[in-house]
């Protein structure tokens, strides 16, 4: 059985590569392509609900004594619009589209604050769209990676 020498005093050993070769953090360009996928997700939510505001018109919410009629079909368009436009914005990532990283993250920026602006119809659901609109600019904002082209 042999032992593994010591370096001798004064040599030094070779640098280790690093897995990701300098193309940036690797959760990031994993959260990238999660992210393309969360985008598609986004824009399939964003057009049911879209459909479904358009669909009911007219929400109705208990307030104490006072019951609030709301119109609900703008919002709907708005929605479903956003919804499909993320949907090609996802597809683009997916693609590695060099526009699409730029163009994700402002879309779903105005997402992100129309959903906050729809919470009082639907909360559970504006919700969850919150968090996965955050996810999504975060793993957009932090992969630094060479898009493919």
């Amino acid at each position: 059985m042999s032992q593994p020498s010591a370096p001798t005093p004064g040599t030094s050993r070779p640098a280790a590569s690093s897995p990701d070769n300098g193309s940036g953090n690797a959760w990031a360009g994993g959260g990238t392509l999660f992210a393309g996928f969360l985008l598609l997700v986004d824009g399939v939510l964003g057009v049911i609900k879209g459909i479904a505001g358009i669909a009911t018109n007219d929400v109705y919410a208990a307030v104490n004594d006072y019951v609030f009629k709301f119109n609900v079909t703008t919002w709907g368009w708005i929605h479903l619009i956003l919804g499909v436009v993320l949907l090609f914005v996802g597809w683009g990532i997916l693609k590695g589209a060099t526009w699409a990283r730029a163009v994700g993250i402002a879309l779903v920026s105005l997402n992100l604050i129309a959903n906050f602006m729809w919470l009082p119809y639907t909360p559970i659901w504006a919700i969850v769209t919150i968090a996965i609109d955050v996810f999504i600019i975060w793993a957009l904002c932090t992969d630094r990676s060479e898009p493919a082209f």
